[in-house]
């Protein structure tokens, strides 16, 4: 739902003109400094001894890499040389390439002879399948409400025209980039058990990493990096404060709990809530494809979900049968733990 909030004002500032290099450094800016309070806040007392070492530094630089600067850069480039659709398209294999990633380094099971291992690959492709039917099928319009709210006053009529295989590469390159940050989230998580400081380091390194290159990229810096009390500012510090602050902070936690299949299958969720949201607040319209694709994202979450729960289940279950036998027999559990 946070993204999807993202997205309509993202929208809305784009029609004001505004760069998108400079918006995601000042985005990143604003959830470097939201997520150090968060940080100072609740983790002031380090009370597992946990300490920042060059690896941690290390793993944290790449997940600002990987999940701001680069995710969000690469975005917004492939939004400039194709049609929005196929970048949403794109941008939904995040949950395929995601666990995919996953099972090579190891952090999920494939378990294809389990019903949670079907149930987690079957799900994910039917999520993926209904964010591209929703994305490239458009059908008959429906027409269920009409609120005439259009926040758009000078909408664009279409996508820019470039390169289209290099948008399509930029998008590429924006969903790897996410997959590859969740995984390597999971490693920063095990390495550095401090949350909000993880995450405020996270943050920070994207800051700095964003600052550059838009300072690289956009010469204008008169016009482009002067926020006032506008519809610019109002995108910069709601992404940065919820969509890159809070958001992370969610979404490294459910890494945490439940691994990096679990953080991305939510993604293709946000399609479905920006086509309401969309057709409420700028006046587009909605079609069948939408809703039949909605459908089908929701049938494959809930299937990754079941099947992620599943197997939860069943490692409780299992740990709970060991800590029984060492119980009752704690010199016969021991010489069979050896063995293995």
């Amino acid at each position: 739902m946070a993204f999807a909030a993202v997205n309509i004002l993202y929208k809305m500032a784009i029609n004001d003109g505004m760069s998108m290099t400079v918006a995601t450094a000042y985005r990143l800016i604003f959830a470097s400094a939201f997520t150090i309070l968060v940080a100072i806040i609740f983790e002031r007392k380090n009370n597992n001894k946990a300490r920042i070492t060059p690896r941690v530094l290390l793993l944290e630089f790449l997940c600002g890499l990987f999940g701001g600067t680069l995710f969000l850069n690469f975005y917004f480039a492939s939004l400039a040389l194709m049609p929005a659709t196929f970048v949403l398209a794109i941008i939904n294999l995040c949950p395929a390439l995601t666990f995919i990633i996953a099972v090579i380094s190891g952090l999920e099971k494939l378990n294809l002879g389990a019903a949670a291992g079907k149930a987690k690959v079957i799900g994910t492709l039917t999520g993926i399948s209904g964010a591209m039917f929703l994305t490239l099928y458009k059908g008959i319009r429906i027409d269920i409400w009409s609120s005439h709210i259009n926040l758009l006053h000078h909408p664009h009529g279409g996508a820019h025209k470039g390169n289209e295989f290099v948008g399509i590469a930029y998008g590429i390159a924006s969903c790897c980039s996410f997959s590859l940050w969740l995984n390597i989230q999971a490693k920063a998580n095990q390495e550095f058990p401090m949350h909000y400081t993880g995450t405020a380091l996270m943050c920070s390194m994207a800051a700095l990493q964003s600052t550059v290159l838009a300072l690289c990229v956009d010469r204008d810096w008169a016009s482009q990096w002067k926020l006032s009390w506008n519809i610019r500012l109002l995108t910069v510090s709601y992404a940065g404060i919820v969509g890159s602050g809070m958001v992370v902070i969610i979404t490294a936690w459910c890494v945490h709990k439940r691994g990096p299949l679990f953080g991305s299958i939510f993604n293709p969720l946000q399609l479905v809530i920006v086509a309401i949201a969309a057709s409420l607040l700028l006046n587009e319209h909605l079609y069948l494809g939408s809703v039949i694709g909605g459908v089908l994202i929701v049938i494959g979450l809930y299937s990754v979900l079941w099947g992620n729960s599943r197997e939860t289940k069943h490692e409780i279950q299992d740990q709970s049968q060991l800590l029984e036998e060492i119980t009752r027999d704690p010199v016969q559990v021991t010489v069979i733990i050896i063995k293995f």
